[in-house]
Order: C-alpha cells, then sequence, then structure tokens
C-alpha cells in the first residue's frame, strides 16, 4: 500500500491568497517524481487557518527521494527568497493500510 505525507501549514489570513499563489505558480513539480500518486493541496473552509498539502507516494523512499530532489529546491525557491507565507508546519506520515475508491 501507499504512504501519505500531510503538510499541516498555519497561514495567517492576510497571506493565504499569498500562499495559493506560491502553491499555483509550481504545479507540476511534484507529479513528474518516481512514485508520486497524488497531490491535493486543501484551504480550510471552517474558519481555521490551517491548510493542508497532501501527497501520497508509493514508498516513504519515493517521498524522501522527492524531498531531496533538485525538482523540491526548485518548487522552494520563493520560501527560500522570500521567506515562508505560513507561521508554522507539521509533517505527518501515515502508512495507508485501506483505501477505497468511487467507481
Amino acid at each position: 500500500m501507499s504512504v501519505v505525507v500531510i503538510n499541516a501549514i498555519t497561514v495567517p489570513t492576510d497571506r493565504a491568497e499569498e500562499f495559493e499563489a506560491r502553491f499555483a505558480s509550481r504545479a507540476g513539480e511534484v507529479s513528474s517524481m518516481p512514485g508520486f500518486e497524488a497531490f491535493e493541496l486543501m484551504k480550510p473552509t471552517d474558519g481555521r487557518d490551517v491548510f493542508l498539502v497532501y501527497t501520497r507516494w508509493e514508498s516513504a523512499e519515493a517521498f524522501q527521494n522527492w524531498m531531496s530532489s533538485p525538482a523540491f529546491q526548485h518548487g522552494h525557491r520563493q520560501h527560500d527568497a522570500q521567506g515562508p507565507v505560513g507561521s508554522a508546519s507539521e509533517v505527518w506520515m501515515f502508512d495507508v493500510i485501506q483505501r477505497e475508491e468511487g467507481a
């Protein structure tokens, strides 16, 4: 089964649009990586200030390879050049032990 990695990023409300724009500008960076399966950027709708970045990988090794790749560095260049938009971040990793998909 797959490995899911969720990055929970706290983003101040007044910087949410900038955060979304940064992700939009790097669309496609991760999708060509070996072992990549899925990506979703989730925006809070319940008054929270935490965005969730969901990725699914065929293995933890595939995720680690992404983290150390030139594509990862390229995708995060705005963070390095302009500083982070988020004020905090937590990375959660899970093994998928059961999955169902719609028809």
